[in-house]
Formats: C-alpha cells, structure tokens, sequence
C-alpha cells in the first residue's frame, strides 16, 4: 500500500508550481491541467519508488513535460497530415425533419425509444432486439409497435402546429 500521507502531502506542496510550469510550456491551462494530472497518477501507481526519490517533484515534472510534448507533437502531426491530404468535408447539419424525430423521441419513455433506436437505427432483428434489453420478444413488439404510434401522434401535433402557423 503506497504512503497515502506522504503522496498527499507531496501533492498539496507541489501541484501549484507543476502546473504553472506545465502551463508556461503549453501556453493552454486545460492541456497543462491534463498533463500534469496525468503525470500525479504514474507518481500514485509508482509511489513507492518515486516518493524514495530526492526530489519526487523533479520525477513528476519530467513526467509531465514529457506528457505534454507528446500530445502537442501528436497534434502537430495530425495537423500536417490536414495539410497533406486537406481537411475533411464538412458534414451538414441535421435537417429540421431530424430534429423533430429526435425531439419527439426524447418525449417517449426509455424501453420504447431504446427498442426503436435498436431496430431502426441499427437495424437489429427483434430477437437481438430483445437479448440486448433482456426483454421477451412479444414486449419488444409491443414497444416498437406502441413507440412508433406515440412517435406518429407526436409528429403529427407538430405539423399540425407548423400549418396553424402559416
């Protein structure tokens, strides 16, 4: 069991000056954030060792300057690799029609739009349908066939909003 006293200590005495030099090599708070915590969590699982260290803190700052390095040449390289072969198209947005099943989807309870997601989206037969919710077939037919009649009266109100207000 590691020294939970002495890394607590350690953490509290440490952790400010790590991140501000973390951040000073990043230049962005939320990747040196990152970096660093991740750079605590290898000294935790290695605390037996580290904590024997002269300087612990000096283990951790290389840890997380190395962390921090690798991700930005991780982005850099994916960055010239959106120079090589371009960016990819831009995916259009969702149409109004989408938004209004999603909408209207939301509105049933969880069994039914889980059954509908899982057949029509995915397009699992009802018997696979039925293993994935631990639900017998007969109730998996009932909620599709009970979802999608809620999904027809919920569309429905809507077009029906949409001509009154034209």
């Amino acid at each position: 069991m590691p020294d939970v006293d002495g890394f607590d200590e350690f953490y509290r005495g440490s952790r400010q000056r790590l991140l501000g030099f973390v951040y000073v090599l990043t230049g962005d708070l939320a990747e040196a954030q990152d970096a660093v915590q991740e750079a605590y969590i290898r000294a935790w699982q290695r605390w037996s060792t580290v904590g024997g260290y002269e300087d612990p803190e000096a283990w951790v700052r290389v840890v997380a300057s190395r962390i921090a390095v690798s991700r930005w040449r991780s982005l850099r390289s994916r960055a010239r690799a959106y120079l090589r072969h371009g960016v990819a198209e831009s995916v259009p947005g969702p149409g109004t029609d989408t938004v209004e099943v999603v909408a209207a989807l939301r509105r049933l309870p969880e069994e039914q739009r889980t059954a509908i997601a899982l057949y029509y989206l995915l397009g699992m037969p009802v018997a696979e349908v039925a293993r994935q919710t631990e639900a017998p077939v007969g109730t998996v037919k009932a909620r599709l066939s009970r979802g999608r009649t809620a999904l027809a009266g919920l569309l429905a109100v809507h077009d029906l909003e949409e001509a009154a207000d034209a």
